[in-house]
């Protein structure tokens, strides 16, 4: 029986695949040619409707070449996303890219029509003509020309950097909605770990851990009378051979395999339970902006705005270094080492503050989204808010000199430069520290 691990790589395989919605649609159209030779005799079209063996060929022809045609002309576009992903966005985009539900539909609506046209025209080839199926394929280009039409609108749009950020950060929301962050954690349950039996779980292969299966884990936990405590977070990197996780108790001898069965690792990481891999990628645009090469503020300023809608999510919820899971009774069955606040806030200021100190727009806006989140975050996430605030101060006035562009840095501005809210309510770092 095929383990949770290996059913979420299989989907994640499907999913970034860019083949396999193709070949369904190949198979379809070609079902579709041969239901509509079945019904080619019973069904009567008007008098415009019919045509002659060579018009209805060389009309299928153009349709089958065609595709063939509009089929090269999305391969060539998806040559150019990757040319832009590592130009201007993140190579970590390219794999969310690879997923996009709207490529797939084009890519698949192409093949069924050429599959459904390309056996019409063998059946040309015995005499009988398929005026039906004729008509059918003109309305199918029809609909193809209308979804190439919505990819490249898709295509235009939905590369743009700032389009990019917000759908990074509308995905990692989701993830944390969906991961029940704010559920309570056993805070007793290490000195219950400690006091049993360890059996040591090691690593078939190397990889990301890409998720985990924690209902799984407990379950079969509870089942076995075993805790079960992870050393690696979603995200972590494993090495063949590596420690990755022990087992609390007297599990079964198949322990080791069913427990692998439960985490799965790929050559890369995921958004499936890791909104950490969200904000990374809106950094890494960041931080490409604000590179010497590249030199674009603004773009690093957008990509902030939409960094800060995903802090403030993960500020609302109570954020621990290990989440305790328990079964249905209250007992300790699972610990797994989780982000803290702090990581999260570290991951999303850091570099942006390090490369992006010297452009007043970026301190400005990056102060504006700390002090949108100490007001707007867990009073016990505010602390390391404040924190970030004192190292931005301290690195800029350590690169800007005292005066004008001093004050001009240290003033907090929703857009950066040109807003005037926060400076007209005298929201400067210096006033704020009573400096």
């Amino acid at each position: 029986m095929m383990s949770w691990a290996a059913r979420f790589q299989l989907r994640q395989h499907v999913r970034q695949s860019l083949w396999a919605v193709p070949l369904v649609g190949t198979l379809v159209g070609g079902a579709l040619a041969a239901v509509d030779l079945a019904l080619e005799a019973r069904v009567t079209l008007p008098g415009g409707w019919t045509y002659s063996a060579s018009t209805a060929g060389n009309l299928l022809s153009a349709v089958a070449g065609a595709m063939i045609g509009l089929l090269g002309l999305v391969v060539t576009i998806g040559v150019l996303v990757v040319q832009m992903a590592t130009g201007t966005l993140s190579p970590r985009f390219m794999r969310l890219w690879y997923r996009d539900r709207l490529q797939k539909i084009v890519l698949g609506s192409f093949t069924a029509t050429f599959a459904f046209a390309f056996v019409l025209l063998q059946e040309i080839g015995t005499g009988e003509v398929p005026n039906l199926g004729v008509a059918i394929a003109g309305l199918a280009v029809v609909g193809d020309l209308i979804l190439l039409l919505l990819y490249l609108d898709r295509f235009v749009h939905a590369l743009r950097p700032v389009a990019v950020a917000a759908a990074m950060a509308h995905a990692g929301l989701k993830v944390v909605d969906g991961l029940g962050l704010a559920a309570p954690r056993i805070r007793d349950g290490e000195q219950a770990v400690r006091s049993t039996q360890i059996l040591q779980v090691r690593s078939r292969s190397s990889g990301a851990i890409q998720a985990i299966n924690n209902r799984q884990l407990v379950e079969y936990a509870e089942a076995h009378d075993t805790v079960v405590v992870l050393h690696y977070a979603v995200g972590d990197f494993v090495y063949r051979g590596d420690v990755l996780l022990d087992v609390h108790g007297q599990p079964p001898p198949d322990a080791a395999r069913r427990l692998l069965g439960m985490v799965a690792l790929g050559h890369e990481r995921t958004l499936e339970q890791d909104p950490a891999f969200a904000v990374r990628i809106i950094v890494d645009i960041a931080i490409r902006a604000l590179s010497p090469a590249v030199n674009d503020p603004t773009t690093a300023t957008q990509m902030i705005n939409h960094l800060g809608a995903l802090l403030a999510g993960l500020g609302a919820h109570d954020l621990g270094e290990r989440g305790l899971l328990a079964d249905s009774s209250g007992t300790l069955r699972l610990a797994v080492p989780t982000r803290t606040w702090e990581g999260y806030l570290e991951l999303g200021i850091s570099e942006i503050r390090e490369y992006g100190v010297g452009s007043p727009q970026t301190c400005r806006r990056l102060q504006a989204m700390l002090l949108d989140l100490e007001g707007s975050i867990r009073p016990t996430n505010q602390a390391a808010v404040r924190r970030q605030l004192e190292l931005l101060e301290r690195s800029v006035r350590q690169r800007v000199r005292a005066g004008h562009d001093l004050e001009l840095a240290l003033t907090a501005d929703r857009q950066g430069l040109g807003g005037s809210s926060l400076e007209l309510e005298g929201t400067t770092l210096a006033p704020r520290r009573g400096k």
